[in-house]
């Protein structure tokens, strides 16, 4: 089996790269549930930018809406059968600021709580005996189903804030088996290469 998965772009647009295994592994602080090479894009405008920043987001949680990003499509990054689609968890509030440092102190309780409380709405897309895992998409809105062939370009579902997210973002994560308990991380890259944290993907349609 690989040990590193080449994989397209999971959408169109402008994404900005946040905890990228280029910077540091394991890429998330952690290697639970497989997740050393995980990388994570969150969508911006034009201009690169999340939803602004203002005295309220600072004070108070955000309805995930108001985040540029928030139902952008999240597609295929590689051709394969969809072996698992899971899209029944809510879209929770954005949390920027101080809400962010009461967000923090529930980690450990999420983590506890399993997979589906950190991914939310995700799919599984299985491809030459790796697993690639979309996560955080929105509530109702994934499109495929186990047993499903995708190709490159799919539609699979939409960007959310579901499970063990600070704002509207997607996760991707490669492993090596579906049991997520077992399984170990499998390192991946985008087009040959591994983009780093604060870099801004111009993804074209």
């Amino acid at each position: 089996m690989a040990d590193l998965l080449d994989l397209e772009y999971p959408f169109t647009g402008r994404w900005l790269v946040q905890n990228s295994p280029a910077n540091r592994v394991p890429s998330h602080g952690t290697a639970l549930f497989a997740t050393s090479y995980a990388i994570d894009f969150v969508p911006v405008n034009d201009a690169g930018r999340s939803a602004p920043i203002t005295l309220g987001s600072l004070l108070r949680s955000e309805r995930p809406e108001r985040f540029p990003g928030f139902g952008r499509s999240v597609l295929a990054p590689v051709q394969g059968v969809v072996i698992a689609a899971h899209d029944v968890e809510p879209d929770h509030p954005a949390h920027r600021g101080f809400p962010s440092i009461g967000y923090a102190l529930t980690q450990q309780r999420r983590a506890q709580a399993g997979w589906v409380a950190l991914a939310g709405n995700h799919v599984f897309i299985e491809s030459g005996g790796i697993v690639v895992a979309l996560c955080h998409l929105v509530h109702g809105s994934v499109r495929v189903q186990p047993g499903q062939h995708v190709q490159v370009g799919d539609v699979l579902g939409q960007c959310g804030n579901s499970g063990n997210s600070t704002e509207p973002h997607v996760h991707v994560q490669a492993i090596d088996t579906a049991d997520i308990a077992r399984a170990n991380a499998v390192r991946l890259t985008f087009n040959g290469l591994l983009p780093r944290n604060g870099d801004v993907i111009d993804a074209t349609a």
